[in-house]
C-alpha cells in the first residue's frame, strides 16, 4: 500500500479544527485531530504505522507548515503513539503519567499481534512531559484546550481532550463509533463513569478514537453497550459459565453489525473480574484474555494498518 492509497480525511469540524479520520475505524485504524490558534498548533494523537503517520504528517503540514508545537496521546496504545517520533523535535508530548507508564512497560508489544503488519519505522516515543490528577490545559493562542483524565476507562491513563468554547471533544478510545468498545486494559465499570462525566460537558461534536465523528449520541451509544455488557457478564457468571462459553452462547442483537464482534471476550474478562470485586483497572491476564478474543474470532482479527 503506497501513501496515495490510505485512505484518511482531514475535515474541518469547528473553526481551526479538523478531526482526521480513518475509515472504517477497525483494528489499528485510529482518528486523529488537530487545533490551530495563530501560529500554534495542537495535534491529537498520531497513527499505527510508518505510512499512515506520513499521510497524517502530510495533511497537518498543509494546514500548519511548520509542524504541532503539541501532541497529545489519549492512551499508551500504539496505533495512537507509534508515529510520535515523526513531529519532533518541534512537538512536545504530553500525557498522562498513567499512559507514560503503561507506554514504558508496553513497549513495541502490539506489533508482536500482527507481524504481517508493516509497521515501518515506529520507534517507541513517550512523552515529554505528563500530568496527575484528573484535568491539565493547553493554551494554543487564545484557546485553552482541557486535557481530562476521567479515571480507569479504555486503559488506565486515559486522556479525553475537551474545546469548551467550540464544544468540541476528542475522547481517544473511551468513546466508539460503529466499532465495539474495548476496556480489557482499563474498566468497564470505570468507562461508564467516564462517560457520565463526559455527558456532563455538553459536547456538540465528539471524536471518538476510532470511526466516524458524530455528536453526544456517541456517549450514548458506547454506555448502552456497555452496560448491557455488563448484564451479559452478571448472567454468565451467575450460571456459572466461563467468558468464552458466554460470549459464544450470547446473541448481540443491536450490537451485532458493530466492527470487530470479538472484543466481547476481552470485556466479559474484565466485567468478570470487576464482578468478582477488582478494582477498576486492576491487572488481569490480557495475554491470555486476547488469546480466547482470538479463538472466538476463528483466527486472528484483521488488521488493516
Amino acid at each position: 500500500m503506497t501513501l496515495q492509497q490510505v485512505r484518511s480525511e482531514m475535515r474541518e469540524i469547528a473553526r481551526s479544527v479538523y478531526a482526521w479520520v480513518q475509515p472504517d475505524g477497525g483494528w489499528c485504524l485510529n482518528n486523529a485531530g488537530l487545533v490551530l490558534d495563530g501560529e500554534c498548533a495542537v495535534l491529537v494523537d498520531t497513527a499505527a504505522t510508518e505510512r499512515r503517520t506520513r499521510v497524517l504528517a502530510e495533511a497537518v503540514g498543509a494546514l500548519a507548515p511548520a509542524g504541532p508545537d503539541f501532541l497529545v496521546n489519549t492512551h499508551f496504545h500504539g496505533d495512537h503513539t507509534f508515529g510520535n517520533s515523526y513531529f519532533k523535535p518541534r512537538a512536545t508530548i504530553i500525557a498522562h503519567e498513567n499512559c507514560a507508564r503503561d507506554q514504558i512497560a508496553a513497549g513495541p508489544g502490539l506489533r508482536g499481534l500482527w507481524p504481517d503488519v508493516e509497521w515501518g519505522e515506529t520507534p517507541v516515543l513517550g512523552p515529554d512531559v505528563t500530568y496527575s490528577g484528573d484535568e491539565a490545559a493547553v493554551h494554543a493562542g487564545g484557546r485553552r484546550i482541557a486535557l481530562l483524565h476521567p479515571g480507569p476507562a479504555h486503559t488506565t491513563g486515559d486522556t479525553v481532550v475537551w474545546l469548551p468554547d467550540d464544544g468540541v471533544l476528542f475522547t481517544g478510545d473511551v468513546v466508539w463509533s460503529r466499532s465495539t468498545p474495548f476496556c480489557l486494559m482499563g474498566s468497564v465499570t470505570g468507562s461508564l463513569a467516564a462517560i457520565e462525566r463526559l455527558r456532563a460537558l455538553g459536547a456538540e461534536t465528539v471524536v471518538p478514537g476510532h470511526g466516524p465523528v458524530g455528536g453526544a449520541e456517541l456517549l450514548e451509544e458506547t454506555a448502552s453497550y456497555l452496560n448491557w455488557l455488563v448484564e451479559v457478564a452478571d448472567s454468565g457468571l451467575r450460571a456459572g459459565r466461563s467468558v468464552l462459553e458466554t460470549a459464544r452462547t450470547t446473541d448481540l442483537g443491536a450490537w451485532a453489525g458493530l466492527l470487530d464482534a470479538e472484543r466481547i471476550v476481552g470485556n466479559l474478562h474484565r466485567s468478570y473480574a470487576e464482578l468478582a470485586g477488582a478494582v477498576p483497572g486492576a491487572p488481569i491476564d490480557v495475554a491470555m484474555a486476547f488469546g480466547e478474543m482470538v479463538e472466538f474470532h476463528g483466527g486472528l482479527p484483521v488488521c488493516r494498518a
